[in-house]
Formats: structure tokens, sequence, C-alpha cells
């Protein structure tokens, strides 16, 4: 790890003002070691010279306890300033990080949790990372830097001070010095490969208690609980080793810097008693040389210590950096700046969706999703998609929600490469329906609102019963005001998906894409679903993934296999409406 990661700064230009304050009062507490030690060296040697407290009166040393005290005063202050100031820093930069790990997680795309590494960046690993992680340079911030400002600042002016007031002493003292870096640099370098390894196994403990959690009822019902448990105390084991060797290292490190500056002091301090005894130098002057030779080392030792500390906060911040510095795809920027200067009219009620030859491909898969698709769906459409599982209808619902980017081929809207389309407007004239829908921790209403905040109460009810949920909605203990808990979890999967829907019917964009919409509702509730599309649908286009094309009351239906479109059937004509893209299983 390097002493100062300069990112940190780059991407933490709001807690520069702290740190410089951090500096500055680095800088006055130098300046008062300097000055204590001679207060309290010159209170010494002048007490020796008699006894009394009326000795004390007449020679001043009144007066230089008083201000030797206003300096303990002061530095204490400045101790606490800085620390103060960096724990402000610590906070701006845990801030800055986290948003903007957010908004480039949101700008990556959902594929990137599983693509962008062989393993991917597990939600719960990116969690761990973004909060207990980024916790961690509250260390790094309030002790390891307040310490490396004095660890530059304070040594080089100890040498200087004794210099001037003894050559020999301080010529000793730049002997010894850099044996304490020296060590510290060997240590940390084995440091660095323990806390990485202490930091992953961190990481991959909250994401797979994460994913035992959420899945906790399928584990229960398949008896693999105990497994899993298992499987958690194995990483649980494996992190406490990791902790109990970083922790070894790091009293390891502690022992060495200690006994490197003990073994400084004690030369230092037995060439100015031998020296002092023989009157080659005034009592003074070896009280001053003694009181500063520990102030040179205690520094260097410190900032050795803390570097232990705030190594794993420093560890989550690379993998932040990581995060950060990978390239988000042409699918998910927001487009070019003359696109965005252009502002092209697109209208997807009024413009034709073109795929020309488009081929789909994912790192590390050994054939391509979809391969050469040519399609063009019209506004007032309604397209069935069906094939097995894996032919690739998903794939195609993820390019025109430019979730993926095309490996090959063009897509346009109008006539405009639908890469030059800023991709906020674009997603504005789109409602989805995923076939595992995700609801949040929030109330009925403001998960069906989760597209249209603005929409009234009774647009949310009139949403909810073209979807099929206003019954039981009904039935919950506070209507639409039922919180559903995490992921939804209190509701039926069929419930969830008729949530969804109404989500998807409230936004009332031009295009809907309805993933398998039918797949977790019973028989008569999926025929109150196929009847209520063709109204709710018009005006749309609307491409939808089927479990049963069959049901398909019009449009066309396509067949997707192994990535290529095999097959167009023709199916009732419909009046110009949402153009609605089925895709079957």
């Amino acid at each position: 790890m390097k002493p100062l990661d300069p990112r940190l700064l780059r991407y933490s230009a709001a807690a520069r003002g702290y740190l410089a304050v951090t500096v500055g009062l680095g800088l006055t507490a130098t300046g008062l070691i300097l000055v204590q030690a001679g207060l309290l060296a010159r209170i010494l040697a002048g007490a020796a010279t008699g006894t009394g407290v009326a000795v004390l009166a007449s020679t001043g040393l009144a007066g230089s306890l008083g201000a030797l005290l206003a300096v303990l005063l002061a530095r204490a202050a400045a101790s606490h300033g800085g620390e103060t100031a960096a724990l402000r820093a610590a906070a701006d930069v845990k801030s800055q990080l986290r948003r903007r790990l957010t908004d480039h997680a949101l700008r990556l795309g959902p594929s990137w949790l599983t693509l962008s590494k062989p393993a991917g960046h597990r939600s719960g690993e990116v969690t761990t990372l973004a909060t207990r992680g980024l916790d961690g340079l509250d260390a790094y911030f309030a002790r390891y830097l307040p310490q490396l400002v004095l660890a530059c600042l304070v040594p080089f002016a100890v040498l200087i001070r004794v210099g001037l007031a003894d050559w020999l002493s301080g010529l000793i003292i730049g002997l010894t010095l850099p044996l304490v870096p020296v060590f510290a640099i060997l240590v940390g370098l084995h440091t660095k490969a323990v806390t990485q390894r202490q930091w992953r196994l961190l990481a991959r403990l909250g994401g797979h208690f994460l994913d035992v959690v959420e899945g906790l009822p399928t584990l229960k019902l398949f008896g693999r609980g105990q497994p899993q448990a298992e499987v958690i105390g194995t990483v649980t084991d494996q992190y406490r080793t990791a902790t109990m060797a970083s922790l070894r290292i790091a009293f390891l490190s502690g022992f060495v810097l200690e006994l490197t500056a003990a073994l400084a002091t004690a030369l230092v301090a037995v060439e100015v008693g031998l020296r002092l005894l023989a009157g080659h130098m005034s009592y003074q002057t070896a009280l001053l040389v003694l009181l500063l030779t520990p102030e040179a080392y205690l520094p260097l030792r410190a900032v050795g210590a803390q570097f232990h500390a705030s190594t794993e906060g420093a560890a989550a911040a690379r993998d932040v950096f990581e995060i950060l510095d990978t390239p988000v795809s042409a699918a998910a920027e927001p487009g070019p700046q003359s696109a965005r200067a252009a502002r092209w009219p697109v209208d997807l009620s009024k413009d034709t969706i073109s795929l020309s030859g488009v081929t789909l491909s994912y790192p590390g898969r050994d054939h391509d999703a979809l391969s050469g698709v040519s399609l063009s769906i019209r506004p007032g459409d309604r397209i069935t998609l069906a094939g097995p599982s894996g032919a690739g209808k998903s794939s195609l619902l993820a390019l025109l929600l430019r979730f993926a980017l095309p490996s090959s081929g063009r897509i346009e809207v109008g006539g405009v490469d639908l890469a030059c389309v800023p991709l906020d407007e674009w997603r504005a004239q789109i409602a989805w329906v995923p076939q595992h829908p995700y609801l949040f921790a929030a109330s009925v209403a403001d998960n069906i609102a989760l597209g249209q905040a603005s929409a009234s109460l009774g647009a949310i009810q009139k949403a909810a019963r073209a979807a099929g949920a206003a019954e039981f909605v009904a039935d919950l203990p506070q209507g639409y005001a039922t919180v559903v808990g995490e992921r939804g979890l209190r509701l039926s999967s069929g419930q969830r998906q008729q949530i969804a829907l109404a989500r998807a019917f409230l936004r009332d964009a031009p295009l809907l894409l309805l993933d398998e919409p039918a797949a977790h509702l019973d028989a008569a509730t999926a025929a109150r679903l196929d009847a209520a599309l063709g109204t709710l649908t018009a005006g749309r286009s609307v491409i939808q993934v089927s479990h049963a094309p069959g049901r398909a009351s019009a449009g066309r239906v396509l067949t997707l296999d192994q990535g290529r479109l095999t097959q167009v059937l023709a199916s009732m004509p419909v009046r110009p409406a949402p153009a609605l893209l089925a895709v079957s299983s």
C-alpha cells in the first residue's frame, strides 16, 4: 500500500480543506514539541542550581512553568483539532466515494454484477464494500494520515534542532533515523498481502451471508440450511485466521520499531552521558538532546502502528477505485454530446425500431446469445417471441432496455442509431415487467408508483385494478399503505408479479416489455390479464415474453432458437397500438 494514495484525494475534493487544516495543525504541533523540550530543559537545568520556591521565583522559572503549561495545552488542542479535521475529511471522502460508487454501479447496469468478473460482483460484496469497507477509512484519515504528516515533519525538525545544539548527537540521530522506516517498509510488504486476503474473505463472507438470508425459505424447504451454515462457519474461520495473522504482523512490526528506536535512543543517551561527565557538554544542552531524541523516533513508530489499523479501509478504497475505473459500455452511456445537443426527436409511439444483423456476445461464453437477428417493430405491433430456455429471448429485451450493447449489427429508431439516443430519454418511453420483479421495502402504493412518483392514489388504484391486484390489496391490513417488506417477501410470487404489472400500466409508456408476465399467475388471473392487455396496450408498443404463446390473441409470433430468429408466424391483425413483443419459453 502506498503511504498516501493520491486517488483518495482525487475522488474527494471536498475533503482537501480539512486535510490542509490537518497539515497546518501538524506543523503547529511540530513547533510546540521543540518549544516544549526547550522550556522543560531550561526548567530542569535551572531547578538543579538551587532549591525551594524562592529559587524558582528569583530565577524566573515560575514564568517558564506557566509557559510550559500553555504549550502543553496548545499541543493537546492541536492534536484534538487535527484528529477532528481528519475525521471530517474521512466523512466527506466516504460520502463522496459511496455516491460515486452508487452512481457508477447504476451506469454499469445489472449485467455488470455477474459479467464483470469470473465470479461477478455479488450484491453482498458491493454492500460490504460500501458500508463496512469504507468505514475503515476513519482510521486512515483520523489516525494514520495525521501521524504520516508528523512523521514527515517532526524528525527533520528535531534533527535540525539537535544538530544546532550538539552536532555529534544530531549525526547519530541522522544515521539511525532511516532504520525505522526501512524496517517498517519490510514488514509492510508482508502486511499488504495478508490484509488483502483478510478483506477478500470479509467481502466473500458478506456476500454469501446475504445470499443465504435471501434464500432462507428455499434452503429450509430443501434441507440445505445446515450445509450453508457450515460454509459460513468455514469462511468465518478463514477470516478469523487471516485477522489473527494480520494482528501478529502488527505486533511484530511494533516490536521491531520499538526495539530499533530504543537502541538508537540508548546510543544517544550513552554518548551524551559520557560527555556530560567529562564536562564537554552543559547540563541544559544534554537535557534538551535527551528530551528531543525520543520525539524524533516517536512519529515514525506511531505511523507504523497506525498503518496496520488503516490497511482495511485502504484495501476497500482500492476495490472501489477498481469499480469506478470500470468503463461503462455505450449501451449504458447517456449518449454522445452531439446527440444530446441535437435532441433527436425519437418517439416510440410513431417511430419504427429496426434491428439489422444484431449479434450479442457475453464475456466468458463460448457462443453468442443472439446471432444475426434482423427484425422490425412497428408502432402498434404485438409480437410474441417464443423459443426454448436460453434461446436469447431475454437477451433481446436486454438490448432494447440498453442493459447490453450489440457486439455487431445495428439498432435504429426512426432512422437514428439507438446509441445516439440519450439513455434517460429512451428509458422514459419504456415500461418493463421482468420475470422476477423486484419490490422494495415500501408500501404497495409506493411500489406501484415507482416509475410515476407524482401519480395520485386514484391512478394507482386504477392501475392495480387493471393488473388484477386490487382484490388482494384490499385484503391487506392497511390496503395500499401496507409495507410489503424487503423484496416483497410478504406477498406471493403471483402478487409480486401483479404489483409489477400495475407499475408498468401506471407508467403509460409507449413501449411495454413483458417478460412472461403470467408465469406466476393462476389460470383465471392469467386469463383476465390477457383480456386486459388488449385494452391496456392500445396506443403502446408492447414486447411480451410469454410462456404460452398460444395465448397471444393478435400480432406476430417470432421463434428464437440458439440466438437465431428461425420462424415468423402471422397472427390476427391488430389495430395500431403498442408494439407487444412476447417472449415464451
